[in-house]
């Protein structure tokens, strides 16, 4: 805010300097020439948006009453499954995204480069989606499983690795530098001085991921890596809609369900 000389001599206070006007125009300028560009680069076909809303209704038509039958016979192995697939998946990514925190701490690990290498690892984890992941390890491994653990696995290093890394930066140095003055092993600085303080963050960190490996799971059967995803795969390309319904039906309450778990989870622990 600045103050601008009025018709009689009195300042008059203006929300943005001339500079900063002059850029959010720009910024203005740019979002709309990026937003016609965009509109015009994907190539939109009038014809499939008249009749959307028509069409979006007959499919929810479709999919009601849910075919209940199917759910004993598919979807509850597949389900369990999918449970699997992202806690085993979850615990393997925390096994491996330890190490690359403590690396990428660096008020735990003094060397630049050991810090630069732990966050390449975060950055690649992070920047490959988990259905790449799953396609990957399907070509690996073959289908199943198998893949989908170890694409929720390689996906979660990122975001595990991150978070607790930079959790165990921000820990107070008074009782490490207490404990290190005190002439007390590593071993000892590590569970007497920053686990304490980062206990809170790696549970928490544990639990969300945990939750989003539960609904990223859920998709990954649609590339082969099991899952409940393959379930709806199979309604899918057999048009049995009344499955669709179900199937969809069956992973929000999931979502939902796990969301109040682990809610209730860390007002317990945390």
């Amino acid at each position: 805010m600045t103050a601008a000389a009025g018709s009689i001599g009195t300042p008059r206070w203006e929300r943005f300097t001339p500079t900063e006007r002059a850029a959010r125009g720009i910024v203005y300028i740019v979002t709309a020439v990026a937003l016609v560009w965009s509109l015009r680069s994907i190539e939109i076909i009038p014809e499939f948006l008249y009749d959307a809303p028509e069409q979006t209704a007959d499919l929810f038509v479709r999919m009601w009453p849910f075919d209940w039958a199917f759910y004993p016979k598919a979807i509850h192995a597949a389900l369990i499954e999918t449970f699997h697939i992202a806690t085993l998946g979850t615990i393997l990514s925390i096994a491996m995204a330890l190490p690359f925190a403590f690396l990428a701490a660096r008020n735990f690990t003094r060397s630049p480069l050991l810090n630069w290498f732990a966050q390449f690892v975060f950055v690649s984890s992070r920047s490959v989606n988990s259905l790449i992941w799953a396609l990957l390890f399907v070509a690996i491994f073959g289908p199943g499983a198998i893949a989908g653990t170890l694409a929720i696995a390689f996906r979660s290093i990122g975001f595990v690795g991150k978070i607790f890394g930079e959790a165990l930066e921000e820990a107070q140095k008074g009782p490490i530098e207490a404990l290190v003055a005190a002439g007390a092993p590593r071993a000892m600085v590590l569970t007497k001085g920053y686990w304490p303080q980062v206990e809170p963050a790696f549970w928490s960190v544990a639990l969300l991921r945990w939750d989003i490996n539960i609904r990223e799971s859920a998709v990954l059967g649609l590339v082969g890596a099991g899952g409940i995803g393959v379930a709806l795969d199979a309604a899918l390309n057999n048009l049995y809609w009344d499955q669709v319904g179900l199937i969809l039906a069956v992973i929000f309450a999931v979502v939902i369900a796990t969301e109040f778990v682990t809610s209730f989870i860390r007002s317990r622990i945390i």
